[in-house]
């Protein structure tokens, strides 16, 4: 359900546009989720940012609680939002290189205990780690400082 509601209509195979027909004509909260949905992807991929506030006006009409707390998360960062929609520019590339740093940091200390994860993860984000209680496979000595908090 969730791939059909989000793929583009004409994407999908005639079989799956009539189960998924038939699904929202019984259900009325998901067809207008899906209306929201679409109507959301299409401000995101024809870059029409302006209609945003339109878009969050029918989001509160409908009785649908989930879309209503995004709602209120969109319009706390309305500008923001419509910049993001309208314009060309894009911090993709950027947080795709974080992405992949934090999945490095993450491979290279799986086998941290749990409990030290998080802390590890908070220290990260800082400059400065200091790792006092871990000893591992992977290098970690203790009061040993990894500047960004990259332990090997």
């Amino acid at each position: 359900m969730t791939r059909w509601i989000l793929s583009r209509p004409e994407t999908l195979t005639e079989s799956e546009q009539l189960r998924l027909k038939a699904v929202l004509a019984n259900c009325p909260e998901l067809d207008a989720l899906t209306g929201h949905v679409r109507s959301f992807a299409q401000m995101l991929t024809e870059r029409q940012g302006e209609r945003l506030p339109q878009w969050l006006d029918a989001v509160r009409q409908d009785d649908l609680p989930s879309l209503h707390t995004l709602a209120a998360g969109t319009d706390r960062d309305r500008d923001a939002v419509i910049a993001g929609l309208t314009l060309p520019w894009s911090s993709g590339v950027v947080e795709g290189h974080v992405n992949r740093i934090k999945m490095l940091k993450r491979a290279r200390c799986s086998d941290m205990p749990a409990s030290l994860s998080y802390a590890s993860e908070s220290c990260w984000r800082t400059d400065r780690c200091q790792m006092r209680a871990v000893t591992s496979s992977h290098g970690c000595v203790p009061g040993e400082r990894r500047r960004g908090g990259m332990v090997r």
